[in-house]
């Protein structure tokens, strides 16, 4: 596969052409600033003819046998794999992912491709009883039609894939909308990589914009019958009142205010370890990252020496040395709105006991302790690398705590008393929670989602077939009814 071409253009009906919009997105690496390209951006006419071209593709691409599909599919997932030191440079100089973030975006990609491999012939229907005499009932699934899927520059190829591999399996065709910062790995190589596999022109078409320009209305257009979104909340409940004024159907997965909670008979070492990955896997910019460390006061102490001893051996720098487990936030704005919330929450009594110094979009990771549940560092998503660290001395604190925010993504628990663990975790209002672990875990069977402020909707494994799919009762009267009164 050519990566030198197209890589700036827009891919509409199986044609790489540039935008028509007067504006350009300028695409730079966050860490150095230096210039990757520059993309005509698209305009709201770019938009018609992409969601045009996947309307006239949609019944075509709906009655395609699940063989077709299926096979394009795993073709799709072998032409990444050959393709993959590739993508993995990419994500590197344009997400600021590290090497070992890249590769493990790569992997979950491959992952949820397989699985989706599948769903051509797991998607099916019902034969269901009836309480009418001589009446059978059979209920459809079928294809949603068009779909229209927003992604994030975080985790940009995984987050778009798991939509757009899962939409054309189940028989939908679509339209692609990358962040501004993340336009290749986003959206654009995703459409390379599925031309290669052979996919049909019109199925998979992609539209680079400023969502200031397009963004609105690449909700409200009338051809979507749904959209795919992943990002934050506050743009994530627009989405939503656009899409329900004109009844589509959504699938939000949005922000996270997420917590880590360590009970006082956890084992401390293998606490903190899974601190660090949860809360410093690429700098922190996960929906799934741990935003509140809960410490029970007994070990707090103990836990904080190890966390911040542990801490200070994390590389910070450029993300294409092997060594460094710490790269760029995504941009300055980033780095600012963080600081801000750091001071204030120093102001209000925080400790910073590892003081992390700033380079550009660099950020050495940070630890406070002491904080508290109504300090901007804790009340706020930070996405970055500070961890706010909370104490509290009972059971139901730390309950309190983990119910206190508007949003319920992601969780994590540590104690040595599992079923004590499972019967805390059943309480916390969260999509998902973990005992003993992390709060980035992410498999493709499993359901993945968020309560709250977090999203609507569920995607991977039978969960996103109820998402991507719609239903039809089609009932026969095999024998004659009785209409009586009227006949």
């Amino acid at each position: 596969m050519d990566f030198s071409k197209n890589l700036n253009k827009q891919y509409i009906n199986g044609s790489w052409v540039d935008g028509s919009d007067d504006d350009v997105i300028i695409n730079k690496n966050p860490y150095n600033q230096e210039k990757l390209q520059e993309i005509k951006a698209a305009s709201k006419s770019d938009v018609d003819k992409a969601y045009k071209a996947a309307k006239d593709a949609s019944t075509s691409w709906a009655n395609a046998l699940p063989q077709e599909r299926s096979k394009i599919v795993m073709k799709f997932s072998e032409v990444l794999e050959k393709n993959k030191e590739k993508i993995m440079e990419w994500l590197i100089k344009e997400a600021g992912s590290t090497t070992v973030k890249a590769a493990v975006e790569i992997q979950i990609c491959q992952a949820i491709i397989k699985e989706a491999a599948s769903f051509p012939t797991r998607s099916h229907g019902f034969i269901m009883h009836s309480s009418i005499p001589g009446k059978e009932n059979r209920v459809y699934r079928r294809p949603i039609g068009v779909m229209g899927i927003i992604s994030p520059w975080n985790f940009p190829m995984n987050l778009s894939i798991r939509s757009v591999v899962t939409a054309i399996a189940l028989g939908n065709t679509l339209v692609l909308k990358p962040a501004s910062q993340t336009p290749v790995t986003g959206a654009i190589l995703i459409a390379k990589l599925f031309e290669e596999a052979g996919l049909p022109k019109g199925v998979c078409n992609v539209v680079v914009g400023k969502g200031s320009e397009i963004g609105d209305y690449f909700v409200a257009h009338e051809t979507p019958q749904l959209i795919s979104f992943t990002g934050s909340t506050p743009v994530g409940r627009n989405i939503g009142k656009i899409a329900g004024e004109a009844l589509k159907k959504v699938a939000l997965e949005l922000g996270g205010n997420n917590v880590f909670i360590v009970m006082k008979d956890a084992d401390v070492e293998k606490a903190v370890d899974a601190a660090l990955f949860g809360k410093f896997m690429h700098q922190g910019q996960i929906c799934m990252s741990i935003n509140r460390i809960v410490v029970q006061e007994d070990i707090a102490d103990e836990f904080v020496d190890l966390f911040v001893k542990k801490a200070k051996k994390l590389k910070a720098g450029d993300p294409s040395d092997e060594k460094v487990t710490i790269g760029p936030l995504i941009d300055t704005d980033q780095v600012e709105r963080i600081q801000e919330d750091l001071k204030k929450s120093i102001d209000a009594g925080a400790k910073l006991v590892l003081d992390g110094k700033v380079e550009g979009t660099l950020m050495h990771p940070t630890i406070l302790d002491h904080v508290t549940d109504d300090m901007p560092i804790a009340a706020n998503e930070i996405f970055g690398p500070v961890a706010a660290i909370i104490r509290f001395k009972k059971e139901e604190d730390a309950l309190k705590i983990a119910n206190s925010k508007d949003f319920g993504l992601s969780g994590a628990l540590h104690t040595i008393d599992i079923e004590k663990g499972v019967a805390f975790a059943r309480k916390v209002e969260t999509g998902m929670i973990h005992i003993n672990d992390q709060t980035v875990n992410d498999e493709p069977n499993v359901p993945f989602g968020g309560e709250k402020g977090s999203g609507i909707g569920r995607f991977n494994g039978e969960f996103i077939l109820e998402e991507f799919t719609r239903l039809q009762w089609v009932s026969i009267q095999h024998e004659g009814r009785d209409y009586a009164p009227f006949a």
